[in-house]
């Protein structure tokens, strides 16, 4: 092939990525573009080859994920740069590295490099799991139960392992006779994933269900602008007075409508992220105003809380709150994972580990938002045998394409339902293999309640629970190898 054909391939490639991780992930472009890219890193020399795929990914990545990570300004564009470049690095070491393995076991370079490196990008980046190419393949149900055994990792590996067959395959001109017995044991393993995931959806046992409502945000009481001056060390005391008043507003609002969802046959209910603001000192009497609500109405109650405490080093607790019917604190649960930014300064954090209870309706726990993006720490949920995650969040419109599928992602992983409540995005409800239960999308609904009828005792044991990211070291153990051949090699 000349070079000048070759950037054909890159450039298709390079715009098929605009539609894998971000706004406009779609499950197909993600397993076209790497077979473009691949095909056209194997074209021009290595160097080369890893410095265009580098840029093609910066400006995909840059432009399908402007707004969705909240990085302000001129310092946004050193996220595209950074994770173009690990992304670079699986082309460039399957250029070099496979042609020294024989046959079509080549073919297992690129996914190994490809995973290791998401995998290890996930272990040191403040941003967790973003970026994992498993999560672009949400809605494709059989494929989503391998997340069940090896977590995210084995869907990416799955698809990184397709563009190297087919790259392999390219480079016999698809002649049957030589690639068909590579050809096949692919299509095998892939149709084994598929079965294997089909069955475990078709024989899920039926469970009762409980009916869970989320309350969301009110709007029209305060803006986020108004509410952000609570942690401002310059806020005065006229403003603090008119920041209560607007507290005891929104409390009202939760409130209400909380009876009104409980009077419909609600049994749990939870509310957002942070939604349910206090001051230090006026936290014990609305906790007694809760514990009163969740007596009269026999419910179990998620609160969502942020409580403000001005002239301390972190100005607010994020935590989630769970009531019993009995007017009991079940746990008081602070969030672990601040994101960077705003957060990370002013919140205090929490510790380990996640929170549990045991109630009539099976095993609960409520870890919040960014938590769930860090399979590792969530993994605590399926080790701790929960059925049911009760999800406080908080997010932003740019957002919801991406953060409510992460989420379910882990529920996956850990065999429990989950019910997540946003403020400023996309909430859902799914069951433990996946399937949705409710969707709701603030900005599309006028009063920000979502219910769901969610299975009760539904939480089952999976491989990834107990054998965790085993997957995923593996394949940093083959890359490791493969660095080696490549050393031994040279010398």
């Amino acid at each position: 092939m000349n070079i000048p054909a070759a950037f054909l391939w890159l450039l298709l490639g390079g715009g098929l990525q605009l539609f894998g991780f971000g706004r406009w992930m779609t499950p197909l472009a993600a397993w076209l573009a790497p077979v473009f890219l691949l095909h056209f890193m194997h074209a021009i020399p290595p160097v080369a080859g890893m410095l265009w795929i580098w840029l093609a990914l910066a400006i995909a990545m840059g432009i399908s994920l402007r707004g969705i990570v909240p990085i302000p300004g001129i310092a946004y564009l050193a996220l595209p740069v950074v994770w173009g470049f690990f992304g670079s690095l699986p082309f460039v070491i399957d250029r070099l590295v496979a042609p020294l393995v024989p046959g079509f076991w080549a073919t297992l370079v690129f996914p190994v490099a490809w995973t290791a490196m998401e995998f290890l990008d996930s272990r040191w980046n403040p941003y967790g799991t973003w970026g994992a190419t498993g999560y672009t393949q949400h809605g494709v149900l059989p494929l989503m139960q391998l997340a069940s055994v090896t977590g995210v990792w084995g869907i990416g590996f799955l698809i990184s392992w397709f563009a190297s067959v087919v790259n392999w395959a390219w480079g016999q001109q698809f002649a049957w006779s030589t690639v068909q017995h590579g050809v096949l044991l692919y299509a095998g393993v892939w149709s084994a994933i598929l079965l294997f995931g089909g069955l475990r959806i078709a024989f899920a046992p039926e469970r009762r269900t409980v009916r869970i409502a989320g309350i969301g945000w009110p709007s029209g009481i305060i803006e986020r602008e108004e509410f952000m001056r609570a942690v401002d060390p310059a806020m005065t005391a006229e403003e603090r007075t008119k920041l209560q008043l607007a507290f005891q507003r929104i409390q009202e609002s939760f409130l209400a409508r909380s009876q009104r969802e409980a009077q419909a046959g609600s049994k749990i209910i939870v509310w957002p992220e942070a939604n349910l603001i206090v001051f230090k000192e006026d936290e014990a009497a609305f906790l007694e105003r809760a514990r009163a609500f969740v007596r009269e109405h026999q419910v179990h109650l998620v609160i969502g809380m942020a409580t403000l405490r001005p002239g301390e080093r972190y100005t607010f607790r994020n935590h989630s709150i769970l009531l019993t019917p009995a007017g009991e604190i079940a746990y008081d649960y602070t969030k672990i994972t601040s994101v960077p930014g705003f957060e990370k300064k002013y919140s205090l954090p929490g510790e380990q580990p996640i929170a549990f209870a045991d109630t009539e309706y099976g095993r609960l726990a409520s870890p919040i938002c960014y938590d769930m993006d860090f399979d590792g720490l969530i993994r605590q949920v399926g080790r701790g045998r929960a059925d049911l995650m009760l999800v406080p969040a908080s997010d932003w419109k740019d957002i919801i394409p991406l953060h409510q599928p992460m989420a379910e992602f882990r529920a996956i992983e850990n065999g429990t339902a989950l019910f997540r409540i946003t403020r400023w995005g996309g909430s859902g409800a799914i069951d433990p293999y996946g399937r949705r239960l409710a969707w709701m999308d603030d900005f599309s609904t006028k009063d920000n309640v979502m219910v769901a009828h969610v299975p009760i005792k539904a939480g089952v044991r999976t491989l990834y629970t107990r054998f965790g990211n085993g997957f995923g070291w593996a394949c940093v153990a083959g890359l490791i190898g493969t660095i080696g051949l490549l050393v031994v090699r040279a010398f």
